[in-house]
């Protein structure tokens, strides 16, 4: 088993379903005691914050670099960043170390497409929908058709991730507002939906949705295990 180095922190809530997420599916996929073999380097969030409302990209670029290279040192086998919007520097994390990076949304993209599914909605950070390096990414490289909500929707998208969520502040009315949101996604054309933010699996589930939900917490985490056990299943 390879030992998965994981960049947390952002928040610890999401964090924390990233680890139950890997060792449940260790334990499902090998049984017995069996449990992930792991490293994480878990970043203080209002740090983070700071920098990313700041748009003081270089310096959260170079904490992601940091990051990476420790677990790199401890002995992590590929390592993955526990959050869409941090994504925006993998190119540059991927460059800084020698052992393989595996990108939220490439993994994301390909459960879409086994799926079969072209048009998508994405609901995330601000900077994840507006920016160019996690649409423009499933965009360009995946062939996708992206949707992204309106301004007034995406600012409540965006209040409802960093004045709840991140906290583990779970509220029925978010919840009723993202469904809200989802649904006009879907009268626009949406085939599925992307959570594209780590914390908004804690908030909207499968039954939440009239159409296929991809939680990329728990996509990210299964294919990070995947990668990690590729020897094993090969070798049986």
């Amino acid at each position: 088993m390879k030992t998965i180095g994981m960049i947390g922190g952002m928040s610890w809530e999401s964090s924390l379903e990233y680890y139950r997420i890997v060792n449940e599916t260790v334990k499902a996929r090998l049984g017995g005691l069996h449990s992930a073999q792991t490293l994480m380097y878990s970043v203080d969030f209002a740090e983070i914050e700071v920098l990313q409302s700041e748009a003081r990209w270089d310096e959260a670029t170079a904490m992601m670099i940091d990051a990476a290279r420790r677990l790199e040192r401890g002995g992590a086998d590929l390592i993955i960043i526990c959050t869409n919007t941090m994504h925006k520097m993998a190119d540059a994390v991927q460059a800084a170390v020698n052992i393989p990076l595996l990108h939220i949304a490439d993994a994301t993209a390909a459960q879409i497409q086994r799926q079969g599914l072209a048009t998508v909605g994405l609901l995330g950070t601000r900077y994840t929908m507006e920016q160019d390096f996690y649409r423009g990414r499933l965009e360009q490289r995946h062939r996708l058709r992206v949707l992204v909500p309106g301004a007034d929707d995406r600012a409540t998208v965006n209040r409802i991730i960093y004045d709840e969520l991140v906290l583990g502040d779970i509220r029925v009315e978010s919840k009723a507002a993202y469904v809200r949101i989802m649904e006009r996604l879907i009268a626009d054309g949406a085939q599925g939906i992307i959570l594209g933010c780590t914390e908004i699996g804690l908030l909207i589930q499968q039954q939440d949705c009239a159409v296929p939900v991809f939680d990329t917490t728990t996509i990210h985490a299964v294919a990070a295990v995947e990668a990690a056990l590729a020897t094993i299943t090969e070798g049986s």
